[in-house]
């Protein structure tokens, strides 16, 4: 049968779920009719949407029309989920786009004008409310025309000559084909509406059935259904959970079929797919099969995010409309927040635009929510369904960063037995950009797979920016050069080298800070328009008048969501309530207030121990570090802006720098060799500071002594890695021991590749009286502390007294502990970093042996001692088991 998708969109209160309403009970969907305001809607199916008579979540129904079997999905229309709204876009066919008659385009409506301009979606208009007193059909047509465009034509009588013209504005070959036969057919008409040329619009009332079914009529007839290919695809645009609690994967089926117990997978991870459910309203029925161009919610998926695709399908980026508020989630007293964390994430796995923080320094839970209705909403649900009732702070503004000029960040990490060098362009991007990567390095100085590598550590984080730690955006970022060496360059050397590059760029850099703006319509009576312009200039907005009949006066226009955000209720005051002030999200422009802001914040981007903007270079034995203004006087490739530049010569020759300053690879690697054997004597080197030719491209004298080499230490706070490794966290909620053992066992495979001791420390959680034990598992140590001795205490303590004697590294997330353990002299690893390099560990480890095993080659198992040979043979074992 042919499948159509089609959604419904609005501004708040336009009538968008009664015109749903209508569309099934006309199409014999339902029997009754049901209201909002009698809470009996057929898709409001949460009792908290029947008892606020607005849209939260998006449902679908399913029906039938003149052969053409139509999935109608009812979105949230009101600006505080708008993120839920957009999600549901990336899936429809068509969408029908509710105006209300009496209040005609507002500020909301032209935001979902441009999505499903930008998502490429063609829609059918309905002017709904048209009972109301004070309707004008023309003026309606007339102002859609105007801030819609002139593809909004009256489908009211569709065969005179007014009609046809109307239609041939909108197309040249409609307008040929006018011209030549005095006729249009149905396919041209089609064809338009497909292209979004042409925009179909309907004027009735959805309460009284008046025009809806016309707008069906001509959904059938001039909707073009989709041909899907043969190859399986899908794409994923929500999650939710049934009142059972089961996770229900909400998809639409792009290519080919999807059975029961089919494998999905997107590249990253595999399940199996135990039921299939088409939804009508609240009831499913369960199937064994769907075809393309159907949309079912699927059970068994444990792991997809909405905006992921599957098989042929690729993934979407994040919605445009995000929350730009800020607040701090307070739970009750005695409500542990390491308990609540991850009832909190199944949440956000519902609604990912919360993206929920753990601030481990503070021990405190924040989201980005936003407005206050949706505040609500998230309380009404975390009550419901945790019974857990939580309050927010005041909330803050969400900030972001971006730059106005273009820099070259080097990032260099080089300590003992790592290298690697990278240099990154960075370039102002246009407003709403976002973060783009390019690439314009050549192979001759850096091979593909590193250049791919760099670009994926680039990818995978929230880059920070240097005035106030907000998030970065509008930024372009070009990989132009990179050196890694033949022997000592790992995955995790270009990682780190590439988050300096960043950062000592953004240190360079003229940085701009943004804040949110609100693009606002405020209809009040006309003698307040004076004190509304007023207020509207104190709020650091601009505003014009719209239109005007006399008595009420529209103004349009932006101000900062910082000013703005409690404007309504001082509207509501000085109009007695006549004012109506509808607001949606415009984007992030410059900051009014720049300064202050930055200094409340009080963000100092060089202590940001988790994101460093100096370089780690080597000399005489030993790393050191460089701060970022100095980096560029030791880096060992050439500057590429400088080659860029037509002065050049002249500032090589200021400089007393020669042309001919990089150094090759075996020139590095008899450096690293040499110096790794050498004794650093009395550090002399740190006694006057080296220009760059001298630390980094002219060769040393070195004291020909056996250095000591000390032996390497890894302390691992157990609990902290527990639960700030998803896996493991999901695991230890269920069995803290299989939790522990999942844990002890990658730590023990990953001893075997990094060949240093290994200590696993966790807190006494075992009865009173409990002494300290310590206890071999494989090949590493495994130590319970005493009662009432915390982890922390247990390392701080060996890290204190055994500094000296070995070289310690600390695997931790805690704030505090990592300032005591720097203190110390110990290195660190957070949390991510200690998975993200037994992860590398791992994969390098097999892609170096399917290498030799292809070659017929053992060069590399010769090399590796006897313990080693035993772990990776156990890791590839493992591996193959998993598959």
């Amino acid at each position: 049968m042919k499948k159509l998708i089609i959604g419904i969109l609005a501004h708040v209160d336009a009538g968008k779920t009664t015109l749903s309403e209508s569309i099934l009970y006309l199409s014999g969907k339902i029997g009754k009719l049901g209201r909002v305001d009698n809470k009996d809607a057929y898709l409001d199916t949460y009792e908290l949407e029947r008892a606020r008579g607005i849209t939260i979540f998006s449902k679908q129904a399913v029906f039938e029309t003149e052969g053409v079997n139509i999935t109608l999905l009812d979105t949230p229309g009101h600006v505080d989920f708008s993120a839920e709204m957009e999600r549901t876009l990336q899936v429809l066919d068509y969408a029908i786009l509710v105006i209300s008659g009496a209040d005609g385009v507002q500020g909301h409506t032209k935001t979902l004008w441009r999505l499903l301009d930008m998502y490429n979606i063609p829609a059918f208009i309905f002017v709904n409310k048209m009972d109301q007193n004070g309707t004008d059909r023309s003026k309606l047509i007339k102002d859609m025309k105007k801030q819609l465009g002139d593809g909004c034509v009256e489908f009211g009588e569709t065969e005179t000559t007014e009609f046809y013209e109307q239609l041939s504005m909108c197309d040249e070959s409609i307008l040929e084909t006018y011209l030549e036969k005095g006729d249009i057919e149905i396919w041209q008409i089609s064809k338009a509406v497909r292209e979004s040329k042409l925009f179909p619009c309907f004027f009735g009332s959805a309460l009284k059935l008046e025009g809806v079914e016309q707008l069906i009529q001509a959904i059938a007839k001039y909707a073009t259904i989709p041909s899907y290919p043969e190859e399986f695809g899908a794409k994923i645009f929500k999650i939710t959970r049934d009142e059972q609690g089961n996770r229900l994967t909400h998809l639409k089926i792009t290519g080919g079929k999807l059975k029961v117990k089919d494998l999905l997978t997107n590249g990253k991870w595999e399940e199996k797919v135990n039921q299939i459910r088409i939804y009508s309203g609240k009831k499913y029925e369960a199937v064994s099969e769907v075809e393309a161009g159907s949309v079912c919610a699927v059970t068994g998926l444990n792991q997809t995010r909405p905006g992921e695709g599957l098989g042929i399908e690729s993934a979407t980026g994040s919605p445009l409309l995000e929350p730009v508020l800020f607040y701090r989630i307070i739970l009750p007293e005695g409500c542990d927040p390491r308990m609540m964390l991850p009832k909190l994430r199944q949440i956000e796995e519902e609604e990912p635009e919360l993206n929920i923080v753990w601030d481990e320094q503070l021990q405190e839970i924040h989201a980005q929510i936003m407005g206050e209705v949706q505040i609500e909403i998230l309380q009404s649900i975390i009550k419901s369904r945790f019974g857990v009732e939580v309050s927010f702070d005041a909330g803050r503004i969400v900030y972001k960063e971006t730059i106005k000029n273009t820099v070259e960040g080097v990032g260099h990490f080089e300590p003992l037995r790592h290298y690697a060098e990278v240099h990154l362009l960075l370039e102002p991007g246009e407003p709403g950009s976002g973060l783009e990567f390019g690439l314009e390095c050549s192979e001759d100085i850096l091979g593909k797979s590193w250049q791919r590598l760099i670009l994926t550590h680039l990818a995978e984080k929230v880059h920070k920016g240097v005035l106030t730690g907000s998030a970065l955006t509008d930024v372009k970022i070009t990989l132009v050069s990179g050196r890694a060496h033949n022997k000592h360059t790992e995955g995790g050397d270009f990682r780190a080298a590439t988050y300096r590059a960043v950062r000592q760029g953004l240190m360079e850099a003229e940085s701009i800070l943004l804040e949110p703006y609100y693009a606002f319509q405020l209809e009040l009576p006309e003698k307040m328009v004076g004190r509304a312009m007023t207020d509207i200039e104190k709020m650091h907005g601009t505003s014009q008048i719209s239109q005007t009949n006399g008595e009420t006066v529209v103004l349009v226009g932006s101000a900062p969501v910082v000013t703005m955000r409690n404007y309504q209720k001082e509207v509501n005051a000085y109009t007695k309530g006549e004012g109506r002030l509808f607001c949606s999200v415009k984007g992030y422009e410059p900051c009014h207030n720049a300064q202050e802001v930055i200094e409340s914040i009080g963000y100092d981007a060089e202590r940001d121990m988790e994101n460093p903007s100096g370089s780690v270079f080597c000399a005489n034995g030993a790393g050191f570090s460089v701060p970022w203004n100095e980096v560029k006087n030791y880096m060992h490739l050439e500057s590429y802006l400088k080659n860029r530049d037509n002065s050049i010569k002249e500032k090589e020759k200021r400089h007393g720098v020669s042309q001919e300053i990089s150094i090759s690879l075996e020139e590095i690697d008899q450096i690293i060799n040499r110096t790794y054997y050498v004794n650093q004597g009395k550090k002399t080197a740190w006694k006057r500071r080296k220009t760059a030719v001298e630390s980094s491209y002219e060769k040393a004298t070195y004291i020909n002594t056996h250095k000591e080499i000390k032996e390497e230490y890894l302390l691992v706070d157990g609990y902290n890695i527990l639960f700030a490794w998803p896996e493991l966290k999901e695991l230890l909620e269920k069995n803290a021991d299989a939790a522990r053992m999942k844990l002890l066992e990658l730590l023990s495979n990953y001893q075997g590749i990094r060949q240093c001791q290994i200590i696993v420390v966790f807190d006494a959680y075992r009865v009173q009286g409990h002494l300290e034990e310590i206890v071999s598992y494989h090949n590493i140590h495994v130590v319970y502390t005493k009662e009432a001795q915390t982890a922390d205490q247990y390392i701080e303590k060996f890290a204190h007294d055994n500094q000296k004697k070995y070289n310690i590294t600390v695997a931790t997330s805690d704030g505090l502990q990592q300032i005591i353990v720097r203190g110390a002299g110990c290195a660190l690893l957070s949390a991510r970093e200690l998975k993200i390099d037994v992860e590398e560990a791992n994969r390098r480890i097999k892609e170096k042996y399917q290498e030799i095993q292809a070659r017929d080659r053992s060069y590399l198992m010769d090399a590796l001692p006897e313990e080693a040979r035993q772990q990776m043979d156990i890791l590839i074992k493992d591996n193959k088991d998993d598959k």
